[in-house]
């Protein structure tokens, strides 16, 4: 049984108590919402039996971020991957994708999930044509590709089953056109072969691989806007509904759901989208890149991305994707890792503040203790990132601790503000 069907069956499992320690909520919230289909323990078997750590992602607790990660064949090998992986555990990384598309891709795959305490995911479409062209995928290559992935501890799959034939006409009036590789790859086998989207058509039978190993799904939105002039329009909209119908599917046999959601949206537009997923497809975890707010900022795209993935999370999102600054540029460092990494930390803590969860005030408060009474050990030790914060503070080393470089000692209104609260007692 699935953790789907088991909390469907009243069953309070093991990861299921994981979570909720870990969340600091009654386990019996995460059965529930589980049950309902609007939250997703990803756990593999496989993966359980080695090192993973459950989480839960679901609105009813706090938004979680998944770093991506994998070799091209121009970049990168495994070793360099396993370092990219370790840093993005080390910032604060949920999960992490593998989406290599070079080198040996099994033997990068299964080196990370046994080094993984998180949750690993894939996009199997990727392995299926590695040394071949998109034309001669066949429905065998897909059902192989993803038993095996699926037998190597893979913890949830990108598929991007929602991009039909006739959605592809909705797709020419775009500024840029199909730009998931995924969806576009998909895109020209259709065009090629004059039939359905392969993945729509045996989707009973991919639900057949992932239940049996309990890997979840994340419906991939291969119709993702590329720019903001793409956004909401008919395209990204007739595949949603498509996600709504697979959604539905899934859950009728056992299978969890996670469904993935635009790339590049206005800020005034982003309340609309994470609505409009929530109704049709009834609650499943919406999953999002970014949104990134404007288009203009190449080299900084974690921070257009943290912009809108603020609002994404206040407005429905759980699970947040994250974009590096080297997002349209090339393929993400080990420093662009963690950069993307903590840019979406902080969006992610953003939202979690202003929706009210439990606790999720704590750590600012207890910072801003430090922070008022110049205790510069706790307040730098509190930081989102204590290393870079430590070392912005102490490139002018000073003689005293009551003050610092911005100010000085006799403009520092935290030092006036402290002899202020003395004379007020």
């Amino acid at each position: 049984m699935t953790q789907l069907e088991q909390a469907r069956a009243e069953i309070i499992t093991d990861q299921m108590r994981q979570v909720a320690q870990k969340e600091a909520v009654d386990a019996e919230i995460i059965r529930r919402e589980v049950a309902a289909g609007r939250m997703v323990i990803p756990a593999n078997v496989i993966h359980l039996k080695n090192s993973l750590k459950p989480i839960g992602i679901g609105r009813a607790i706090t938004t979680k971020i998944n770093a991506n990660i994998g070799a091209s064949p121009l970049d990168s090998d495994d070793a360099y991957e396993l370092r990219k992986l370790n840093t993005a555990i080390k910032y604060g990384a949920d999960t992490v994708m593998d989406l290599s598309t070079g080198g040996d891709v099994d033997r990068c795959r299964c080196n990370l999930i046994a080094h993984s305490p998180v949750p690993l995911g894939t996009v199997p479409l990727y392995e299926m044509i590695i040394n071949k062209t998109i034309e001669k995928l066949t429905y065998d290559d897909i059902l192989a590709t993803c038993q095996k992935q699926a037998e190597q501890g893979v913890d949830f799959f990108t598929v991007h089953a929602g991009l039909l034939k006739e959605h592809l006409p909705l797709t020419k009036t775009r500024i840029a056109g199909i730009i998931s590789r995924g969806g576009s790859l998909l895109a020209q086998w259709m065009l090629y072969h004059n039939k359905q989207n392969p993945f729509y058509e045996i989707f009973d039978d991919l639900c057949d691989i992932v239940h049996d190993y309990d890997v979840a799904f994340s419906l991939g939105d291969g119709l993702r806007p590329g720019c903001l002039a793409d956004a909401t329009d008919k395209a990204q909209i007739a595949e949603l509904h498509t996600l709504g119908e697979l959604t539905r599917r899934a859950w009728d046999k056992g299978c969890q759901v996670i469904v993935e959601g635009p790339g590049h949206v206005p800020f005034d537009q982003i309340e609309y989208n994470m609505k409009l997923q929530k109704d049709i497809c009834q609650g499943a975890p919406f999953y999002v890149l970014g949104p990134l707010v404007t288009d203009i900022a190449p080299g900084y795209d974690h921070i257009t991305s943290a912009i809108g993935a603020t609002a994404a999370a206040y407005h429905g999102a759980a699970f947040l994707c994250y974009v590096t600054p080297r997002e349209h540029l090339g393929l993400p460092s080990d420093d662009d890792v963690r950069q993307g990494v903590i840019a979406h930390k902080i969006a992610a803590h953003a939202a979690d503040v202003a929706l009210g969860l439990p606790g999720a005030r704590k750590w600012d408060d207890e910072l801003s203790k430090a922070r008022a009474e110049l205790d510069w050990q706790k307040h730098l030790g509190l930081a989102i990132d204590p290393e870079t914060a430590r070392k912005m503070h102490d490139e002018k080393k000073l003689s005293s601790t009551d003050h610092c470089t911005m100010c000085g000692k006799d403009w520092c209104s935290v030092r006036i503000n402290k002899e202020i609260r003395k004379s007020l007692i």
